[in-house]
């Protein structure tokens, strides 16, 4: 997996018993992204980019717990505190029609639809009915719901986003 291609799925934020299990908040919607036979690469900065293959995964919590191959005890597991999980995009599938991935819209400049900057989407998270933007202007965050009423296009070209804000969400 070359560096510059990779994008990150998850972090892995703790263990999990003392066979090696790595507890994990997953950035994809999916636990699909973890299945058993498919590489990951663990990064962190400062440091070299290592693959493993994925032995098992599953829902745990809030999280993921991930089985890598090779990591088999707590104190091997430990050592993977802090790094990101990162998949190569280019073995992605294209995503449906007005779909996009979070790699996409991640640092997009934002507009409002009489072209105003907003600034940039610097995070995405997702609620229980849609995914929020996280959009930054170096001084201040706002939250925008992204939703059809309120996200009215997204060029990857031009790498922008234009909104029309509903009353009230700028104030």
């Amino acid at each position: 997996m070359h560096e510059d291609a990779l994008i990150p799925i998850g972090k892995v934020v703790g263990t999990h018993g003392i066979k090696g299990y790595l507890k994990v908040i997953s950035y994809a919607e999916s636990l699909a992204s973890f299945a058993p036979g498919k590489h990951i690469a663990l990064r962190q900065e400062g440091k070299p980019v290592v693959t493993f293959k994925i032995e098992s995964a599953r829902p745990h919590k809030r999280g993921i717990l991930l089985v890598l191959e090779g990591v088999a005890s707590i104190d091997a597991a430990k050592a993977w505190i802090g790094y990101e999980l990162c998949v190569d995009k280019t073995a992605l599938p294209e995503p449906e029609r007005g779909a996009y991935y979070w790699h996409q819209i991640i640092g997009l400049e934002v507009f409002t639809i009489d072209d105003r900057r907003l600034g940039r989407v610097a995070a995405i998270f997702p609620t229980g009915s849609n995914d929020v933007y996280v959009v930054d202007d170096g001084n201040k965050k706002l939250l925008i719901p992204a939703i059809d009423s309120v996200v009215v296009d997204i060029d990857l070209t031009r790498k922008t986003l234009r909104v029309d804000l509903p009353e009230g969400l700028e104030d």
